[in-house]
């Protein structure tokens, strides 16, 4: 199974990444936050508005176990490093790559936190959540992508250099 899962923050772009690399590199493209969406009928938000932030980690913790995929390009819920089944079987199916961005470019693109599904626990800043969020993704990563705030085409190419660098993908 030759997969690339894609983690991060959100707000980072995985799933706009992910779908300029499932293109340029002949990929199928899977968002699990869509995935999660469709299976349990719900949409993000409205799963944490009824369930909680336990909850929704452990729907998506479940939805994201259960992913088959081949030659797909995974962008993942910022959340789903919470997960440990989750991140198991994705590193089982996939090389996992940290999308890697400074906080003020996360902080400057996520302007209406509530409304994208942001896993939040009560009186936790969005400062809160990268400083607790950053060492997961570090464990779980096989690659680490710094990205730069010069454009989603720019950290594409910085993901396919570094999916090139780890010989995941020939040049």
């Amino acid at each position: 199974m030759n997969n690339i899962v894609l983690i991060g923050m959100p707000g980072v772009g995985k799933s706009t990444i992910g779908v300029i690399l499932a293109k340029i590199l002949g990929y199928s493209f899977v968002d699990t936050d869509l995935v999660i969406q469709q299976k349990s009928g719900m949409l993000l938000k409205d799963i944490i508005e009824n369930y909680g932030t336990e909850g929704f980690i452990r729907t998506e913790n479940s939805v994201c176990s259960g992913i088959e995929a081949n030659n797909s390009i995974i962008a993942t819920g910022g959340s789903v490093v919470y997960g440990s089944e989750a991140m198991k079987h994705l590193k089982s199916i996939a090389t996992v790559v940290y999308l890697e961005q400074d906080f003020a470019v996360i902080e400057k693109r996520l302007k209406d936190i509530k409304n994208r599904g942001v896993v939040l626990k009560d009186g936790q800043t969005l400062h809160d959540l990268y400083e607790e969020r950053a060492p997961l993704y570090n464990r779980y990563a096989d690659i680490v992508c710094s990205l730069s705030d010069t454009g989603i085409e720019k950290n594409a190419e910085s993901v396919i250099k570094a999916l090139e660098d780890k010989g995941v993908i020939s040049g």
